[in-house]
C-alpha cells in the first residue's frame, strides 16, 4: 500500500489532520510520511538576511518531529509504520518533490495554522496545494475525525465529465471503502431548467460510473459552494470530491463569500482529485 503523507506545522488544526491521516492508515493498512516545512524567516534589505540562529530552529522542529511521531506509534499502538522528515523550504514545492519521490495514495492537510498569520500562511498553503499538487488530497476540517468512510459525494459540475472527471481514482476510493457514491450537482442559474447539455452530460457519467450505482443529486442554489456544504453537512457525507478545473467550479468554491468558503470551513472532509 502507497503511503500517506501528512505535513504539519504543529498548530493544533495540523496535529488534527495528522491524527486524522494516522487513523486513515490504520484503516488501509497503509505507512504514514511526516513532514515539516521549515520556511526560512527573512528581512528584506539590499541583500536577504536570515534571522536567528536557523541551525538550533531546525533542531527544535526535528525533536518536534520526533515526538511526534512517537506520540502517533503509541496511538496506534505501532500497526503502522511511520517515517517523518525536517525540510527548508516552501511547503508546496516541498510536498511535490516528496510525492514525485515516494508517490503517496493521499496527501492529508488541515485547512489552517494557529494564530492570524498561520491562518493566512497555512490556509493559503492548502489552497495552493490543491490547486498545484496532481496527487489526491484530503483536506481535513478543524473538528473532523475519521471513524469510516461510507458515503462520499463528487460535486461535478456537469461539463466535459469524459475529459475531467477522474473516473479510476473515485472508483479506486469507493472500491477501497465499499462507499456509497452521490454525484452532487448544484444548480446556480435559479429558475432555469436544465438543459440538454447536463442531461446528456448526467447520462454519460452514469454510464461511466455505473459499476458503483450511484445516486444524483441536483439542487438550486446562487451560491455553489454554501449549496454543496449544506447538502454535505446535512446528509452526513464522510468525504466530497472536488475537481479542481481552471476557471470553473474549483474558482466559485474557493471564492470568498457572504456565508462561508467549502474548502477552508466546511465540517466536512473534502478529496481533491484532478482532471
Amino acid at each position: 500500500m502507497k503511503p500517506i503523507i501528512a505535513p504539519t506545522d504543529f498548530s493544533p488544526v495540523s496535529l488534527n489532520a495528522v491524527n486524522y491521516a494516522a487513523d486513515l492508515a490504520c484503516a488501509i493498512n497503509g505507512s504514514l510520511f511526516l513532514i515539516h516545512v521549515f520556511h526560512l524567516p527573512m528581512v528584506y534589505s539590499e541583500v536577504p538576511v536570515a534571522i536567528g540562529n536557523v541551525d538550533d530552529m531546525v533542531k527544535e522542529a526535528e525533536k518536534k518531529i520526533k515526538e511526534l511521531t512517537e506520540k502517533v506509534a503509541r496511538a496506534t499502538g505501532g500497526r503502522i509504520k511511520i517515517n517523518s522528515e525536517v525540510k527548508v523550504g516552501s511547503v508546496v514545492p516541498e510536498l511535490e518533490t516528496l510525492c514525485e519521490t515516494i508517490d503517496p495514495c493521499y496527501i492529508v492537510m488541515g485547512t489552517q495554522g494557529a494564530g492570524k498569520f498561520e491562518r493566512l500562511l497555512w490556509g493559503s498553503n492548502t489552497v495552493s496545494a490543491m490547486k498545484n499538487i496532481s496527487w489526491p488530497l484530503i483536506i481535513v476540517p478543524p473538528d473532523a475525525k475519521f471513524t469510516s468512510i461510507k458515503k462520499i459525494g463528487f460535486a461535478c459540475d456537469l461539463k466535459n465529465v469524459a475529459e475531467t472527471a477522474p473516473i479510476e481514482e473515485i472508483e479506486d476510493l469507493v472500491k477501497r471503502f465499499g462507499a456509497e457514491l452521490h454525484i452532487v450537482h448544484v444548480n446556480a442559474e435559479h429558475g432555469q431548467a436544465y438543459g440538454p447539455e447536463i442531461i446528456d452530460e448526467s447520462t454519460l457519467l452514469q454510464e461511466m460510473l455505473d459499476e458503483l450505482r450511484p445516486v444524483y443529486h441536483f439542487l438550486n442554489d446562487v451560491n455553489i459552494e454554501v449549496g454543496l456544504s449544506e447538502y454535505a453537512e446535512k446528509n452526513k457525507l464522510d468525504l466530497l470530491i472536488v475537481v479542481p478545473k481552471r476557471h470553473n467550479l474549483i474558482d466559485k468554491l474557493l471564492h470568498k463569500s457572504h456565508s462561508k468558503q467549502l474548502v477552508l470551513h466546511t465540517h466536512v472532509p473534502v478529496i481533491s482529485m484532478h482532471e
